[in-house]
């Protein structure tokens, strides 16, 4: 076998979706020698509708405002609506990606198949066999690609599919349809399915909270930021966010939705302003969870039995690194372990960007990992005692990123921040950098 290319000047990115080409671009305005590899042969990520890898559907528009979405060094075009399409947002990574001169650093085409220590470097192997020794990695991979299919028992003879297959309502038109799910693309597929399908059936686990798009004719998460600004206590911001939230939709179970058992705030928001309205309207059927698949039937937990030729599992998505070994990411249940969900507690030159899942945009909060991930890279090669003084941090028990929200504990809230609290907190420490 041939010797690695010598890269160890450099530092490597997996990935330039939404978290690789920020991670790229920080590393590089840091001063660092960096390059990226990306399977596709264009950037964006999930948001690269045309790839096979993108769980993005013809519809698909921002649950988060621009405003709390977009980069913070990038805003977003003006002529732009406040939840971009997922065109919209494709062109934006481009024009970013332009702007910041990445298409240069970017391998496009180019997967990674494995990833290993080589002492002080790691060791990246190329799906084409080449092996490349470089000084660090940041992993940037995306966490909406792995589709999570739940074994149910029994079996489905009708068409199966995750939301992650899912493009167009075509595949649901004149069909008895069920959609098992509700996060976000659960409910908008469901929605979808109102419009098209014969009939559309949605089984719940449990009942949520839905929080409307617009309130007071502006973004709700732009509404909510400001409760945030006035450094209300959670309580509060619950309180106040119910009962405006309640004032707008009224209560759920008066539209057929189970009571949701939770507070609100302790799941990931469900940001929609026309599940109800279809529910309402008799479009969509509620069902509770599934108890098992009988050929071209499902039961439900309370018995109910309904015939069903589409089945679509609106079920989430594992976190999956595929190329790197379990061992080297501290794993711990159902993700890594790793100080801000970011920092490896022994490696100083391994990261990870963007696994997050928060109640509001990622690309901004992406923007400040990398940001906090370039100024260590940078403290640790100049020997700088921030790096020692964080190097110390990232080896013990780390913050709430919650910052006091009890998450439902779930595969779906395994990396949920908070966050307002959890940019705060990058932001003081790229300070410490400073």
């Amino acid at each position: 076998m041939s010797e690695p290319l010598d890269c160890s000047q450099a530092y490597c990115v997996v990935g330039a979706g939404a978290s690789g080409l920020t991670a790229l671009k920080n590393l590089l305005a840091e001063g660092l020698a960096a390059e990226a590899f990306e399977r596709a042969d264009e950037v964006g990520g999930n948001w690269y509708y045309d790839h096979p890898r993108s769980s993005v559907y013809a519809s698909t528009h921002l649950i988060s405002s621009k405003k709390l979405t977009e980069y913070p060094d990038f805003p977003m075009p003006d002529n732009y609506p406040a939840y971009p399409s997922h065109r919209q947002i494709w062109d934006y990574f481009r024009a970013y990606a332009r702007h910041f001169g990445l298409y240069e650093r970017i391998h496009f085409n180019t997967a990674i198949e494995r990833i290993e220590p080589a002492g002080q470097l790691w060791l990246v192997t190329l799906g084409s066999g080449e092996r490349r020794l470089y000084r660090g990695v940041v992993v940037a991979n995306g966490h909406h690609w792995d589709p999570l299919v739940p074994k149910l028992p029994g079996s489905f003879s009708g068409l199966a599919i995750h939301s992650q297959q899912y493009k167009t309502p075509d595949v649901l038109r004149g069909r008895r349809v069920l959609v098992i799910g509700a996060g976000n693309s659960g409910c908008d597929i469901a929605v979808e399915s109102a419009q098209n399908a014969a009939q559309t059936f949605h089984s719940l686990r449990r009942g949520y909270h839905y929080i409307p798009k617009f309130v007071f004719g502006r973004p709700t998460d732009e509404a909510g930021e400001i409760l945030h600004r006035w450094r209300l206590p959670l309580w509060l911001r619950r309180l106040v966010t119910a009962v405006v939230v309640r004032t707008a939709l009224g209560p759920p179970e008066r539209y057929g939705l189970p009571r949701a058992d939770h507070k609100l705030l302790e799941t990931h928001p469900i940001v929609n302003s026309q599940l109800l309205y279809y529910v309402g309207h008799g479009e969509i059927h509620v069902k509770p969870d599934v108890a098992e698949l009988c050929g071209s039937q499902v039961r439900f937990v309370d018995g109910s039995l309904e015939t069903i030729d589409v089945l679509v599992y609106a079920t989430g998505f594992r976190v999956s690194f595929p190329f790197i070994d379990r061992a080297y990411l501290e794993w711990h249940g159902e993700r890594p372990n790793l100080y801000l969900n970011v920092f490896h507690p022994r490696y100083d030159n391994l990261c990870v960007c963007g696994m997050i899942q928060p109640d509001s945009g990622l690309f901004g909060l992406a923007h400040f990992q990398a940001r906090l991930i370039a100024r260590f890279f940078s403290a640790v090669e100049r020997g700088a005692p921030a790096a020692e003084r964080f190097r110390r941090e990232k080896k013990a028990a780390g913050p709430d990123l919650g910052q006091g929200i009890r998450y439902l504990d779930s595969s779906r809230h395994a990396i949920e921040v908070e966050h307002y609290g959890y940019r705060r907190l990058l932001e003081r420490q790229i300070a410490r950098f400073a």
